[in-house]
């Protein structure tokens, strides 16, 4: 596997993280963090020594195999050395705590966040560190189960489905398991003062009392959304979706596995933002499920859910995806060509081309082999590859046999080539 070329300093080929079981106790006024996380892991060859993604904590303890171990922590590197070398596979135990923090990037403050009165975890691509150790590389996907100890009167939501519950003295405890194979980026943690606001089976939103109203109307079509979904793409992968809605502001929407996050600012009861919760939810098959075997590959992520937004916007009565197709062609057309879709570099990662230009891929290959041919290819991507890790090379392979045909012209235009095609 390797570090991904983008961020060389995340993640190692040399172990995989088979599961993660994080007990974390949070207090909301100090941003106090005690934390306890258990990694089930396996290697290929013997380790003498190896290291895990951890920024801005304190480490107490490491225990490998059931011995103290000696480690360093600086970096944002955790370096731990056992007592015997490791082999096959090893448990790793880790006692930290501490105030924790985003990570600083390029990108802005990604992962654990304080606000006015809770907290929630946004980790795309690099934040999962800041409140946890682990193997931060989008393709070492493993199993979660996170413990979650809060004052009472929050509500907590994290990835998984609700297993467990209890009170204790002025906090209540939450048990989420997640069996799903689970990039780190993916998961997260939401602590503020909800309420529950059903959206159909196996839906459900958390959202502040003084939104319930207008959330109510936002969300109204959420449960038609997952049918759609579901028709075009296949069984929905996971056991729930929850959707939180942030009693703050949010610069962009987030998606974890199984549950969609917005900020107050996304909550009108107009459904000004209708799109983004089509958006989010899509990414529960294509970023989610599928997830991408590294991060030049983010087309199949945005590309994707980009795409769902215009099949949904033709579908719910509004404008066809055509028309949206046909729009952002125009859009981007005069921009200096100086991206390349199948692999951006890091600069582009977040780019509006990959998410443009990555759906007007997919209507290109839509017009070539027609609909019965693009929809069959869509759920069939979805399906065969579920929970596991993508490349942009294996759904050209897939797209080529579901056509019957050489799409390598279209793919080379469109994927691997600068200037953007025109649309036909």
């Amino acid at each position: 596997m390797g570090s991904d070329p983008y961020l060389p300093g995340h993640g190692t080929s040399d172990l995989r993280v088979r599961h993660y079981d994080l007990e974390l106790d949070y207090r909301v006024g100090a941003n106090r963090l005690t934390a306890r996380a258990v990694l089930t892991a396996e290697c290929d060859a013997p380790l003498a020594r190896f290291a895990l993604d951890l920024a801005g904590l304190t480490v107490r303890k490491v225990v490998v195999d059931g011995r103290d171990a000696r480690f360093a922590h600086r970096g944002g590197k955790l370096r731990v050395t056992p007592a015997r070398p490791v082999s096959g596979g090893f448990v790793v135990e880790i006692r930290y705590g501490g105030n924790p923090r985003p990570v600083r990037g390029r990108w802005g403050d990604i992962g654990w966040d304080e606000l006015t009165d809770g907290a929630l975890v946004a980790s795309q691509p690099v934040g999962a560190p800041s409140w946890f150790p682990c193997n931060d590389h989008v393709g070492d996907k493993a199993a979660y189960r996170m413990t979650v100890t809060a004052e009472a009167p929050y509500t907590v939501r994290a990835t998984g489905v609700l297993t467990g519950r209890r009170r204790s003295a002025g906090t209540r405890t939450w048990v989420f398991e997640r069996p799903e194979p689970t990039s780190t980026y993916l998961a997260g943690v939401q602590i503020g003062r909800y309420e529950e606001l059903p959206l159909g089976p196996g839906q459900t939103a958390f959202v502040p009392p003084r939104l319930r109203r207008a959330a109510t109307r936002d969300l109204g079509r959420h449960a038609a959304m997952m049918r759609t979904l579901t028709g075009w793409f296949g069984p929905y992968p996971f056991g729930e979706h929850h959707v939180v809605v942030a009693d703050d502001d949010l610069d962009v929407p987030i998606e974890a596995q199984g549950m969609s996050v917005f900020g107050a600012n996304h909550v009108d009861g107009r459904r000004t933002h209708e799109r983004l919760v089509l958006h989010e939810l899509a990414h529960q098959w294509f970023g989610n499920s599928l997830t991408i075997a590294g991060w030049r590959h983010i087309w199949l992520n945005e590309g994707f859910a980009t795409y769902a937004e215009w099949l949904w916007s033709e579908a719910s009565g509004g404008r066809s995806a055509a028309a949206h197709a046909a729009e952002w062609h125009a859009a981007i057309a005069p921009r200096r060509a100086d991206l390349v879709l199948a692999d951006p570099g890091v600069g582009g990662l977040f780019d509006e081309r990959v998410y443009k230009r990555g759906a007007l891929t997919l209507h290109a290959l839509r017009g070539r082999v027609g609909d019965a041919v693009f929809f069959a290819l869509l759920r069939d991507w979805a399906v065969r590859y579920r929970h596991g890790s993508v490349t942009t090379e294996q759904f050209v392979a897939l797209a080529g046999e579901h056509a019957g045909a050489d799409l390598s012209g279209l793919f080379d235009a469109w994927l691997h080539r600068k200037p953007l095609p025109p649309l036909t």
